[in-house]
């Protein structure tokens, strides 16, 4: 299995509120990349790899990105620091360092401040004028940060972006099951419009629904979403190690497949969804 890994900026990366301090499950990015095979195209593009403070010292994440190109894309997080160092760190990473994609956490963002301030904007223009996208976490649901959102995509159409875990914009209650999703009202009314390319991670599904596993109650949402945005602006990820201590890995796996035969999606729209579409994000990177 091909991985896609989502990486954190050793510098900045305790800061980040989303993340814990030590992994909760004990794994070496080399031992997964070397247990991969070349025959699974199921590409994984929301998963954690971490490293022990000694390993980030010695820049165990730069290492692993350099010694396996072909098996991880590295995705930094962005420092909104006033001085814009992060803007420098930001340029550094992406041609230095070999990182591919770059996540704003908006809530990394000093008291008051929002991503559409001097330092988003520049950091946010400057990940287009580079040809990598933004991820963007919003954690507390998307609705809070659209407005923010739309505005940076407005300015800067040329910058690709990834909502992450479906924006975490969770199902409708069973009163409202069958009308639009939030997600996808807030996609069509304020970014589609646009003519902006972005993406949706199907990803971390445990943190969305409001069922256990197979989060089924997700079934109309993904619907929705390859009907009127399509599969192939559609990634899976299974938020690792998290999701471990969930429903597990292998079952993140199955919830999809459980969740397509019950639409049913077709073999290609799955095919997408699964692999395809990151593949097709990043193969026009270096």
């Amino acid at each position: 299995m091909n991985m896609n890994s989502t990486w954190l900026n050793p510098s900045v990366s305790t800061t980040n509120p989303f993340f814990f301090s030590s992994p909760p499950v004990p794994i070496r990015a080399s031992q997964m990349a070397a247990t991969t095979t070349t025959t699974n195209k199921i590409i994984d593009s929301h998963l954690h790899v971490w490293a022990s403070p000694q390993q980030m010292i010695i820049m165990f994440v730069d290492s692993v990105l350099k010694k396996h190109p072909s098996k991880f894309v590295g995705c930094c997080l962005a420092n909104p620091a006033q001085d814009a160092t992060g803007l420098h760190q930001l340029e550094h990473l992406i041609l230095e360092d070999g990182y591919r994609a770059v996540r704003f956490n908006p809530y990394l963002w000093p008291s008051g401040q929002l991503m559409t301030n001097e330092i988003g904007k520049a950091m946010f223009w400057k990940a287009g004028e580079l040809g990598v996208p933004v991820g963007i976490m919003c954690m507390k649901g998307l609705n809070l940060h659209i407005s923010e959102i739309e505005k940076l995509c407005t300015e800067f159409p040329k910058t690709t972006l990834v909502l992450d875990h479906l924006g975490f914009c969770k199902p409708p209650t069973s009163a409202l099951f069958l009308l639009p999703s939030p997600l996808l009202f807030l996609l069509e009314h304020h970014l589609i419009s646009l003519a902006v390319l972005v993406y949706v991670k199907f990803s971390g599904l445990f943190r969305v629904s409001r069922n256990p596993f197979p989060y089924q109650d997700l079934c109309p949402l993904l619907s929705q979403l390859v009907s009127s945005f399509g599969a192939n602006r559609l990634m899976w990820g299974s938020d690792f190690p998290f999701v471990v201590q969930e429903c597990g890995y292998k079952q993140a796996k199955e919830a999809v497949y459980v969740i397509a035969n019950q639409l049913p999606l077709s073999s290609s729209d799955l095919e997408w969804i699964m692999g395809k579409t990151a593949m097709q994000l990043f193969q026009g990177q270096s």
